[in-house]
C-alpha cells in the first residue's frame, strides 16, 4: 500500500498488505482480548482511554503533520482534529458509565430492568478524508462499551491507520483490543463472515455502504452506515446576508471540500439571491489556496487525482446543463491535486451539481421561490446528512426545522459533529447513529433481564 503526498503527488510510504493468515490470527486476537476486556472495571476502561485523550493531545503536532501528509487537509485544521479526537476519548471515558447504566422497569416481576452489553469484535471500514476523527469517534464509544475493534482503514492514509493503533497501545490499552487490518476492500467481505466478527460500521461512499450492508445482513450481522451527503444550506430573506455567505464559504471548504456534512447546495429565496451570489463570490475568491503545511492556507489539494478529475466533470456537466459559472471551475497549478474554489449559479434539479454529492470547493447556488419552495427543494435529494438554516427569525427556523428531512438540521450555524450530539443520516445517507447516548448504544445488546421469587 502507499500513501501519495496529494500536494507534491509524491510517495512518502509503502505498507506491506496484511496476508490472510495474518488477518485471521488479528480477528482471533480481538476475540481473546474481548473476553477481558468485556468484564474489565469502569474505573480501568475509563482510565485508558483518559490516557489516550493525552497522547493526542501530547502528540498533536506529530499526528496533524501526518495527516496533511497523507490527504491534504491544512495543517491548522489537521492538528484540531487531533484536538476532537482527544475530546471524544475524555468525553467517554467520563459518560460512558452512566449512559450505559442498567435502567429499572416496572413489570409484574421483583426485578427487571434494561441491561446494555457488549457485542464483541466490530469492524470499522473508515475513510481518508477525517484520517483520525472518524475512526476515533466509532472507536471511543465502541471500546468504553467492552466492545474491541479492528479497523479497515482507506489505504491511501495508511500511516494514520497505524498511528491511531499506536495510540492505543501507548495508552495501555491491551493486546487484541484495537488492531488495524491493512487490507484492500476486496477482502472485507471475508472479515465480515469471520464468525469472530459481530458487527460493522462504515463510513464512506453509498456504493461501500451497499456492499458491506448487505454482506453483513446476510450474516445477520448488525451495521452502522454513515454515507454520503448533499447538504442543505437554506438562506430565508430576512437573513443576514453577508454574514450568512461568510459562513457558506467556510461551510462548503471545510476539509477543502471534502466532507459530507459540508454544505453543498445553498438554496436562497429569490428575493436576495443576486446579493448573497456576490458575497459569496467574494469570500470564494478571497480564500488562499496552497501548500497545506503553510499555515496561511486556507484551502488544499483534494486527496487524490481522480476525486480531483471527477469533480471538475461535475462541474462540466453542471455547465453544460445549464449552470453558470460566477467564479473558479478550473484545477489549479501543475503539481498537486488542487481546484479553485468554485460558485455555480443558476443551478437546478436534474444538473450534476444539485443531484450529485460534490465533494470538493464546489458550491451550488439554488434560488427559491420562499420559504416554503427552500425546504422543497432541500428535500428533493437522495441523501439526508445534516442541514443548515439561516434566518433572522430563530423561531422561523425551528419551525422549519422538523420538515427538513436530515439526521441534523442546524439553524444559523454551520453543520458539525459533536461527541454530545448524535449524529447520522436519513435516506441513501445511511442509519444508526454514532457520537451521544444513542452511539454508544449502537453496538451493545439491549438486554432484559426479569426475577420473581423463587418458591411459593
Amino acid at each position: 500500500m502507499k500513501s501519495i503526498n496529494p500536494a507534491t503527488e509524491e510517495c512518502i510510504g509503502e505498507y506491506p498488505e496484511t496476508g490472510p493468515e495474518e488477518v485471521a490470527k488479528k480477528i482471533e486476537s480481538a476475540v481473546r482480548a474481548y473476553e477481558s476486556w468485556r468484564i474489565i472495571s469502569w474505573e480501568n476502561r475509563s482510565e485508558l482511554m483518559m490516557r489516550a485523550g493525552r497522547i493526542l493531545r501530547e502528540n498533536r503536532g506529530r499526528y496533524g503533520r501526518l495527516m496533511t501528509l497523507e490527504m491534504g487537509k491544512t495543517l491548522a485544521s489537521a492538528e484540531a482534529e487531533a484536538d476532537k479526537c482527544a475530546w471524544v476519548c475524555e468525553f467517554y471515558a467520563e459518560q460512558a458509565r452512566s449512559y450505559l447504566a442498567p435502567e429499572r422497569i416496572g413489570t409484574d416481576a421483583e426485578e427487571s430492568h434494561v441491561r446494555y452489553d457488549p457485542l464483541g469484535p466490530v469492524l470499522a471500514v473508515m475513510p481518508w478524508n477525517f484520517p483520525f476523527w472518524q475512526v476515533f469517534r466509532f472507536a471511543a464509544p465502541a471500546l468504553m462499551a467492552g466492545n474491541v475493534g479492528l479497523l479497515k482503514h482507506a489505504s491511501n492514509v495508511t500511516g494514520c491507520a497505524l498511528a491511531i493503533e499506536e495510540v492505543f497501545t501507548r495508552a495501555g490499552f491491551p493486546d487484541g483490543c484495537f488492531q488495524s487490518l491493512l487490507i484492500p476492500s476486496s477482502q472485507v467481505a471475508e472479515v465480515i463472515r469471520h464468525p469472530g466478527i459481530q458487527a460493522a460500521t462504515l463510513t464512506g461512499s453509498e456504493p461501500a455502504g451497499a456492499s458491506v450492508a448487505s454482506l453483513a445482513g446476510r450474516m445477520l450481522k448488525k451495521t452502522v452506515m454513515e454515507l454520503g451527503g448533499s447538504d442543505p444550506f437554506l438562506v430565508l430573506r430576512d437573513a443576514d446576508v453577508p454574514w450568512a455567505a461568510r459562513w457558506a464559504a467556510v461551510a462548503r471548504c471545510i476539509n477543502n471540500g471534502q466532507s459530507c456534512i459540508a454544505a453543498k447546495r445553498f438554496i436562497v429565496e429569490r428575493e436576495i439571491a443576486d446579493r448573497f451570489e456576490k458575497c459569496m463570490v467574494e469570500e470564494m475568491e478571497k480564500l488562499a489556496v496552497g501548500d497545506p503545511l503553510n499555515r496561511e492556507t486556507d484551502v488544499g489539494p483534494l486527496a487524490r487525482g481522480d476525486l480531483r478529475d471527477e469533480l471538475h466533470g461535475q462541474v462540466v456537466r453542471s455547465v453544460r446543463e445549464g449552470a453558470v459559472l460566477k467564479t473558479g471551475g478550473r484545477p489549479v497549478g501543475d503539481r498537486g491535486y488542487y481546484y479553485a474554489p468554485t460558485v455555480l449559479s443558476g443551478v437546478e434539479p436534474g444538473m450534476a451539481a444539485f443531484d450529485e454529492e460534490t465533494f470538493g470547493p464546489v458550491a451550488a447556488v439554488v434560488r427559491a421561490d420562499d420559504a416554503d419552495h427552500a425546504v422543497a427543494l432541500a428535500n428533493r435529494s437522495e441523501f439526508g446528512l445534516g442541514a443548515s438554516l439561516w434566518t433572522g427569525n430563530m423561531e422561523r427556523g425551528l419551525e422549519l426545522a422538523p420538515r427538513i428531512e436530515a439526521g441534523a438540521v442546524f439553524v444559523n450555524g454551520i453543520v458539525k459533529s459533536d461527541p454530545r450530539l448524535p449524529f447520522g443520516g436519513v435516506k441513501r445517507s445511511g442509519y444508526g447513529r454514532e457520537l451521544g447516548a444513542f452511539g454508544i448504544r449502537e453496538f451493545v445488546n439491549i438486554k432484559t433481564v426479569w426475577a420473581g421469587h423463587h418458591g411459593s
